[in-house]
């Protein structure tokens, strides 16, 4: 099902960039952190951001892999707002009230944030590293599980002190 998910999602970013790097690598990059959760978790690192970025529904998600994934994939898709301010605290209080098997959608968030660190630090783009540093108190309340995925939560931890 994750190579599935990987050919869906590829197909559907198209063209799209992620930096000066064709959109797989990021998905590529969360999905390698996410696979010491299950397949499950890979499935939903390749699709977390085709809703938000792209035409693909929740109704299509749900009917290609199932509800688990789709509940999951709406979970990581920003809210909207006129601000990323606006967009973060909508969807940030969103996650705070996740509980029960819908937990691993936050797993695959804190792979994505880790993702998103190391691209920053590789890439040098200080000013993107700041802005997640500055949103981290609130984003570490909101996606935070004690031992969901600890391992994550040491590098993120690491990288946001540094």
């Amino acid at each position: 099902m994750k190579d599935r998910a990987r050919e869906f999602a590829i197909a559907a970013h198209g063209d799209q960039k992620y930096g000066v790097h064709p959109y797989h690598v990021h998905l590529d990059a969360v999905a390698k952190i996410a696979s010491d959760f299950g397949e499950i978790a890979e499935v939903i690192a390749y699709l977390h951001d085709v809703v938000e970025d792209t035409e693909v529904t929740l109704d299509e998600i749900e009917n290609k892999f199932g509800s688990l994934v789709a509940e999951s994939v709406g979970i990581l898709t920003d809210e909207s707002g006129h601000s990323r301010a606006e967009r973060k605290s909508r969807t940030y209080s969103k996650m705070a009230s996740v509980t029960g098997d819908a937990e691993i959608a936050l797993v695959v968030k804190a792979a994505d944030r880790l993702a998103n660190l190391r691209a920053c630090v590789s890439g040098n783009n200080m000013q993107l590293l700041a802005i997640y540093k500055k949103e981290h108190p609130v984003f570490k309340e909101s996606v935070y599980r004690s031992k969901a995925c600890d391992d994550i939560w040491l590098e993120l931890e690491e990288i946001i002190s540094a």
